[in-house]
């Protein structure tokens, strides 16, 4: 069993999912791409989230958001269950769509944090190595979106979701940008993103050049059976981190509030446990406060 978390107001994360065996089967096309977008989308505005960026590579997701209400965990939960039947309804799957292996949610401690994460998650196919560029990339990235100021649309994926059932059949999900960011203008925090993944792709390229290898190309991309998966090893028992601070720190600020969240929560569940229905659990309770109707102490929005 995992240890709890806390799920406060106000939070920046970045999720990352992978698919059930690495299995291609978000292979960018038509369908996929849109299928992806409508789903995060829908599940955005249900459940009042903000994303800042996301990139859906062949067989696995970054996503970053905001978490304005606590409510991350149902966002998480229909998010990947209509990406998952989507694209299920589309190769004509039954099995499990995702990974058996739980999200990974990273908190993003501070305004850098943010950035590094952002950046990472849109070069991502630069470095695979996939392509040259970001722009490349023939799947959802927002770069695009961010540096151009647009908003991504969708339309409801036909092959799914029937046409006179309350889904919308149109959606749009505007990018949120970064807190720490919200002063700057449009024009400099996109030619900010622009640096930082001309940066990047000049790296991946040195270091390509440095192994002598190339790019798999976008046409190759598209021609890749879904079904297909990396020859490389698949890493098993890696950390997964809860969160992300490069200032050592903030680190030891959130690593310490986490060990004494995980504290309060573990002691009050032993109360609980035992048939006290009085105990008052620590602030970003979210399971047992949702389900049991156990009672929590206030929370106050956390400090990003």
């Amino acid at each position: 069993m995992s240890l709890p978390r806390e799920v406060l107001p106000g939070r920046t994360y970045m999720i990352t999912r992978r698919c059930s065996g690495r299995r291609f089967l978000l292979r960018p096309d038509q369908e996929t791409n849109n299928a992806f977008i409508y789903c995060l989308a829908v599940a955005a505005q249900r459940f009042g989230i903000q994303v800042i960026f996301t990139y859906a590579g062949s067989n696995h997701h970054h996503t970053g958001i905001i978490d304005p209400e606590g409510r991350f965990p149902d966002f998480l939960a229909y998010f990947h269950k209509y990406v998952a039947k989507c694209q299920n309804a589309l190769r004509g799957r039954f099995e499990n769509f995702w990974s058996s292996e739980h999200a990974s949610v990273v908190r993003l401690v501070e305004r850098d944090d943010i950035l590094k994460k952002m950046i990472y998650a849109l070069t991502n196919p630069v470095k695979d190595p996939l392509v040259d560029h970001v722009w490349e990339w023939p799947g959802v990235n927002s770069y695009g979106a961010t540096v151009d100021g647009t908003i991504l649309t969708a339309t409801r994926p036909a092959h799914f979701f029937r046409k006179d059932g309350i889904m919308p059949e149109t959606v749009t999900l505007p990018l949120t940008r970064p807190q720490g960011f919200e002063d700057m203008a449009a024009e400099e925090f996109a030619a900010l993103i622009k640096a930082r993944v001309a940066a990047a792709e000049e790296s991946a390229a040195a270091d390509r050049r440095t192994k002598g290898i190339n790019v798999l190309g976008r046409e190759r991309i598209l021609k890749q059976d879904w079904r297909a998966r990396p020859k490389s090893a698949e890493p098993h028992f890696k950390l997964s981190p809860r969160v992300a601070a490069m200032n050592q720190w903030a680190r030891i600020e959130a690593l310490t509030r986490n060990t004494h969240f995980i504290a309060a929560y573990v002691s009050a569940k032993g109360k609980f446990a035992d048939g006290s229905r009085d105990v008052v659990f620590p602030a970003g309770t979210w399971w047992l406060r949702k389900h049991a109707k156990v009672r929590c102490a206030d929370a106050v929005p956390a400090p990003t």
